[in-house]
């Protein structure tokens, strides 16, 4: 699990810093809110997640953490997408926006939630592992 969200994390940053490129080079910011979220949600957060499983290793067991990388991952990339269309007005996709911004939100949000159980079941008492 930890190796899963340290990898994703850096896929995320890779993203998002070509984004961040590309309106620097355009001089074009529109979708920063989807650079920023990227950044955040895909690079920190996921990272975070990393580094968490990877102190408490026995918090990757069970169906919740599965659940919890389920939700991150397919939950950013929706809310990135409806962002995007919205920002860009792309008349044509215009329909699926509302729909994209509610799941994906919704996911991201779970995913959270999920983490907040784990995170709490984890370190209720219990010492930290030592990382090598």
């Amino acid at each position: 699990m930890s190796n899963t969200f340290l990898r994703l994390s850096v896929l995320f940053v890779v993203l998002g810093v070509s984004l961040g490129y590309w309106m620097g080079a355009t001089h074009n910011f529109i979708v920063s809110p989807v650079h920023a979220h990227i950044n955040l949600l895909g690079w920190v957060s996921m990272f975070l997640y990393g580094l968490f499983y990877r102190v408490f290793p026995d918090a990757a067991a069970g169906w919740l953490p599965k659940v919890h990388l389920a939700l991150a991952v397919i939950g950013l990339p929706v809310m990135m997408i409806g962002l995007t269309i919205q920002l860009l007005a792309i008349a044509s996709l215009m329909p699926v926006v509302p729909i994209l911004m509610i799941v994906g939100p919704t996911l991201v949000l779970l995913g959270m939630v999920a983490f907040a159980v784990i995170v709490f079941r984890a370190t209720g008492g219990k010492p930290a592992a030592a990382v090598a």
